[in-house]
């Protein structure tokens, strides 16, 4: 798919499409209910999160906006924390429509605004990673960030042509997460296994076409035999952003070229219904099950990559390069 990137110059209303490239997941205990199943519960601050305006800032668009020549990028991250923090990042054109793509190349600069907003603290390039192959793409990027508080990302794109265009957008940086952090231990819980279904896959598994091995043993199983495991969280039949389908694919099909133990949970209680899973339902919502709660995953799908030790070796949301997955596998094993 050749994409070419149209000139133009405009200021452009962030597109709320983030649920398009991340299910978003509440928590339970919830503040309040969601509207709908899937739909995220806005969580306050991070305690020590540093703020300043940023509204007025020249040559920055205010929070919320996008300035652009001709493209605009949807950051799908739900997590954007103090460290080297892993970002997530789409692009779509001015009619919504997702133009990111292997012939469109980034160079994304990052700035602390707080700090300096002409200065910015390191200039990279992105790796690109379908989520669904040859519909939805995304840039994947691991920014230092320092400093909780207010960030600017500018963004040069060129497409295969040469053609360039450019666009600058603001994002706030947390203190703390709600995921564990890479090198801490994984929380030891139990999550469904064939043996609790008599061997029916169906019954725990709203994945089309189930790899059983998936479900042969539980979170605190794997730990307590202290052996390397690849965690999913993935609901392809009740995925909100389309992508746990092929998330999941891609780490089937992984694991088995690279043999490691690989365990997937449904993050949402379900019910073996009139012959099919269904979700369970609380005001709406989808309701959270307990491993869910244990990882603290604010949107599905989420990979994990635990060692042998017991710790976190790698976090991956929404979607994930095979590169990155197979240097993961690879550490989880030999660390």
């Amino acid at each position: 798919m050749r994409v070419s990137i149209r000139l133009v110059t405009a200021g452009v209303l962030l597109p709320g499409l983030l649920a398009a490239c991340a299910g978003s997941i509440a928590t339970s205990p919830a503040p309040q209910a969601a509207d709908a199943p899937g739909v995220a519960i806005a969580a306050p601050a991070a305690s020590g999160e540093a703020t300043c305006n940023t509204d007025t800032l020249p040559g920055w668009p205010a929070a919320g906006q996008v300035s652009t020549s001709g493209i605009i990028p949807v950051l799908a991250s739900s997590q954007k924390v103090v460290g080297k923090s892993r970002l997530v990042f789409s692009l779509i054109d001015q009619s919504n429509q997702p133009v990111a793509s292997p012939d469109i190349h980034l160079q994304m600069a990052f700035y602390d605004l707080c700090a300096s907003p002409t200065a910015p603290t390191e200039t990279l390039t992105p790796t690109f990673a379908w989520g669904i192959v040859g519909q939805r793409g995304f840039y994947i990027v691991t920014p230092d960030l320092t400093e909780a508080g207010t960030w600017g990302v500018a963004v040069t794109a060129t497409d295969a042509s040469g053609k360039q265009a450019t666009a600058r957008m603001q994002f706030s940086v947390s203190a703390t997460g709600t995921t564990p952090l890479i090198g801490a231990l994984a929380p030891s819980v139990r999550t469904p296994i064939l043996t609790d279904v008599g061997g029916d896959v169906r019954k725990i598994s709203s994945d089309p076409n189930p790899d059983p091995s998936l479900y042969v043993q539980s979170v605190d199983q794997a730990l307590a035999a202290h052996e390397p495991f690849v965690l999913a969280f993935a609901t392809p039949a009740f995925c909100t952003s389309a992508e746990c389908g092929p998330t999941l694919d891609m780490v089937k099909a992984t694991v088995k070229a690279y043999p490691i133990l690989a365990i997937n949970v449904e993050p949402y209680e379900l019910t073996w219904t009139n012959g099919r899973l269904q979700p369970v339902l609380q005001n709406g919502a989808f309701v959270p099950v307990p491993a869910t709660d244990a990882y603290g995953i604010p949107s599905e799908p989420w990979i994990f990559v635990i060692g042998a030790s017991g710790r976190v070796v790698a976090s991956f949301e929404a979607v994930v390069a095979p590169g990155e997955l197979v240097a993961a596998i690879k550490a989880a094993k030999t660390g």
